[in-house]
């Protein structure tokens, strides 16, 4: 327990633990290396090497059909300008987009290319363990 008492000119003294002086020497580490992070993002989203999105748009994310429909709508595209693009039909693009087809990786990294965003951008998580269809058991007769 720190110990608090004053010098003879009335400044306050603390008087702690090795133990917690080390505890506050780590909290600070972890603070100048929160700062520093945040210093990151922030000159990250400055250049525009990374987007922010307003919570309209999360919401529109989590909406959309896939990754995909969101960014395409984000950037202002029609599905044939977004073809056009990265050299597919209108028609493989709008399959992909409501994810009835799952596209190629070159297809994804060009339609990424075109839309400015990362190929893990575009691929959406797996269903989850609990989301997946559990096989049945089969009877014997």
């Amino acid at each position: 327990m720190p110990v608090m008492t004053k010098t003879p000119q009335g400044d306050d003294i603390v008087i702690l633990s090795r133990k917690e002086y080390d505890q506050l020497v780590a909290a600070a580490n972890e603070d100048a290396a929160d700062a520093e992070t945040l210093r990151r993002s922030i000159a990250r989203v400055e250049s525009g090497e990374e987007e922010t999105f307003s919570s309209a748009e999360v919401d529109a994310f989590l909406a959309a059909k896939t990754p995909l429909a969101f960014f395409r709508k984000k950037r202002g595209l029609s599905q044939d300008d977004l073809a056009k693009r990265a050299g597919i039909t209108q028609g493989y693009l709008s399959e992909i987009e409501v994810g009835r087809k799952s596209g190629d990786v070159q297809t994804l990294r060009k339609l990424a290319d075109a839309l400015r965003v990362t190929l893990d951008s575009l691929v959406p998580d797996g269903p989850s363990e609990e989301d997946a269809p559990r096989p049945s058991a089969k009877r014997r007769k």
